[in-house]
């Protein structure tokens, strides 16, 4: 699946993404955010710590490639809708609890992020013709 060592950083750096996001996510609506725009803006500032530690921690890319940047963006829309799928449709199809579907999640998107980040989003990190477009 990959080298431990960068599967090592993935974990790390998602890790303090989850973390991340929760701290904002409470602390916005401490300070009386509505909920939508708490959770917007720590989803779209962890997402953006998310890109900056994976590619320069984990997968050693640059992190002004704007073809990259774009295949990220990509990943994080695939992993809504595998989300949206294992929540809105698997869960009640199944008689799954809310909690189970939200456990599955979090199983299923580390991994497949992980294939997509290693396959597709970073793999090209260092192909000059590339990041030059």
């Amino acid at each position: 699946m990959g080298h431990p060592a960068k599967i090592l950083r993935f974990t790390c750096v998602g890790a303090t993404v989850a973390l991340l996001y929760i701290a904002l996510y409470l602390g916005l609506l401490a300070l009386a955010f509505a909920q939508p725009v708490a959770n917007s803006t720590a989803f779209l500032l962890a997402v953006a710590v998310q890109y900056a530690g994976q590619a320069a921690f984990t997968f050693r890319a640059p992190l002004k490639d704007g073809p990259q940047i774009t295949r990220f963006v990509a990943m994080i829309g695939c992993g809504l809708l595998s989300s949206a799928l294992i929540t809105g449709i698997a869960q009640p199809a199944l008689g799954l609890p809310h909690w189970g579907a939200a456990v599955i999640v979090t199983l299923v998107l580390p991994i497949q992020n992980y294939l997509i980040m290693s396959r597709w989003v970073f793999a090209y990190g260092s192909n000059p013709a590339e990041t030059s477009q």
